[in-house]
């Protein structure tokens, strides 16, 4: 295995154009003897048919056919897209003045030799052509690569899952080299993720895989437990000794790069034959480095996800008291895309008689934001253990508040309900109004109210009684605010699902969530029923 082979000479093919088959012999010969694969044509019509069959490296072409002019022929060959990068030599015997040379030369030929021919001018003319050609058929495909590469590489860091980000690597191996394709991802589940790509289509089809193939591939590269990146060529059997069912039946041009100690590497894998020389193996180390880096980015996410969605819900109470003559539902969904710890909460608490339901929003997403709705959270828990009635409490909030978090604000609902005859009394503090439903119809309370936070210490008191059957909805705004949507709508998409809501709490607090889809912001909700 070597990890950067020399390219390999291209071999070249030429077609000979000229209706004399001894001079189309002469120039096949010497081509032959400089490595060429010579094709012949007698005539115009016969030069389309070889264009057609083969894709030569170079036309040499007389100026003088029996059924058109090389001219033309010349000029057709340029004004064709499909061969327009073709070099084409004009030769000639007859037609040798300046004004011919340069009547070809104007047509598009790049060269214009006049016998007789001298074999080493010859030859040195058709290097020279060749030289400039191939430079810039590299630089042209260096050039489409490089685009390739950008595309690849705004895929991989859009991608949002390990699934997506595994398939975005292969499609993007194979759209850059224009090859079969093979990516291997180990995200945090330990389930090793294998893609596999085959262009031209850039279909992707996810493949089994033993759990310790990367292990088992690592050893054809020289990247040990570091981070960095490496390259080798593994020959194609030595590849399916690992991989069996492998998908690629060439040699393999193979990177692994890690980022981070300790953790597994990724794996992109191609055909051989589509990475050649040093500027293609330096765009498979930056592809291979450019998904390394997203998956680390995704590791972190969803590493700091878990973290946040673990702290979150242990600030949260875990279990509902039993009230008699009523069911509850609780709710709580972090925002679908971001991974700090949000300021929403909600509890329930027997006082009494009585049960305090309560449900706020801290302004924020971040640790400071969690650590002051956990204090607000418990200075309500005990303002309301001293008894304090709901006004009480919200006004004693928003002094702790503007106390210690005078940079903060924060909106909370309390819901002090008497659980034997229904009634209810609703403070709020800037909170989204609570929702009634009963017999298919639903309302909004009064709500509103300035938030906490603010020198302000009038709060509106609402009070209703929830007859038998009665449906009361608390929620966070999380539920029903989006980029471009009135909020006014929402809200009446949320009145019309409590007008109609299931039998079954859950059921139903899992329809209002499915109905308003992934949200960008935390979402707490509270439905609560007196029994019929």
């Amino acid at each position: 295995m070597s990890s950067l082979p020399p390219a390999p000479p291209a071999p070249l093919t030429t077609l000979v154009v000229d209706d004399a088959a001894t001079k189309r012999y002469i120039i096949g010969s010497w081509l032959r003897r400089a490595g060429h694969t010579v094709i012949e044509a007698a005539s115009a019509a016969e030069a389309w048919e070889r264009l057609a069959d083969h894709e030569p490296d170079l036309v040499v072409l007389d100026v003088r056919l029996p059924d058109a002019s090389g001219f033309e022929v010349c000029e057709q060959i340029k004004s064709d897209p499909a061969t327009a990068s073709l070099p084409v030599i004009h030769i000639s015997g007859s037609a040798v003045e300046v004004a011919d040379r340069a009547h070809g030369l104007r047509g598009g030929a790049d060269a214009y030799l006049t016998d007789p021919i001298d074999p080493d001018e010859f030859l040195a003319t058709v290097q020279a052509v060749l030289r400039y050609y191939q430079a810039r058929r590299t630089a042209e495909r260096l050039a489409e690569r490089l685009a390739a590469l950008t595309r690849a590489s705004l895929a991989i860091n859009a991608a949002d899952t390990f699934d997506r980000l595994t398939a975005a690597a292969a499609r993007g191996a194979a759209e850059v080299f224009g090859v079969r394709s093979v990516a291997m991802i180990l995200p945090l589940d330990g389930r090793l993720r294998r893609v596999v790509c085959l262009p031209p289509t850039l279909e992707t089809w996810p493949r089994s895989v033993r759990p310790d193939m990367l292990e088992r591939i690592g050893r054809f590269v020289a990247l040990g437990q570091g981070t960095g990146t490496a390259v080798a060529i593994v020959p194609g059997e030595r590849w399916r000794e690992v991989l069996p069912d492998a998908a690629i039946a060439d040699d393999v041009s193979m990177v692994m790069s890690r980022t981070k100690v300790g953790r597994p590497p990724v794996c992109l894998a191609v055909e051989a034959h589509g990475v050649l020389d040093e500027d293609e193996f330096n765009m498979l180390r930056q592809l291979g480095q450019t998904v390394a880096v997203a998956v680390e980015a995704l590791r972190s996410y969803a590493e700091e996800r878990s973290i946040s969605e673990t702290l979150q819900r242990s600030l949260l109470p875990t279990a509902l008291p039993h009230v008699p003559g009523w069911t509850f539902a609780l709710r709580y969904e972090p925002a679908s895309r971001q991974a700090e710890v949000g300021g929403d909460f909600y509890e329930v608490l027997p006082i009494g008689d009585r049960l305090l339901v309560a449900i706020g929003d801290v302004q924020g997403h971040s640790l400071h934001a969690a650590t002051v709705m956990a204090e607000l959270r418990h200075a309500l828990r005990a303002f309301a253990v001293e008894g304090h009635d709901a006004v009480r409490i919200l006004t004693g909030l928003n002094r702790v508040l503007r106390r210690y978090h005078e940079d903060q604000t924060a909106t909370i609902c309390l819901l002090t309900l008497g659980p034997a005859d229904g009634a209810v009394q609703v403070a709020s503090a800037g909170h989204m109004a609570p929702l009634f439903a009963v017999g298919g119809r639903a309302r909004f309370g009064a709500g509103g109210g300035l938030l906490l936070g603010f020198p302000a210490e009038d709060i509106s008191v609402e009070e209703v009684r929830v007859p038998p059957g009665g449906l009361v909805l608390l929620h966070t705004d999380g539920l029903v605010e989006d980029r471009g949507v009135p909020i006014s709508d929402n809200l009446e998409r949320l009145r019309v699902l409590a007008a109609d809501a299931d039998p079954d709490l859950e059921a139903f607090s899992d329809r209002v969530l499915a109905a308003f889809g992934r949200r960008e912001d935390d979402v707490a909700m509270i439905v609560l029923r007196r029994d019929a």
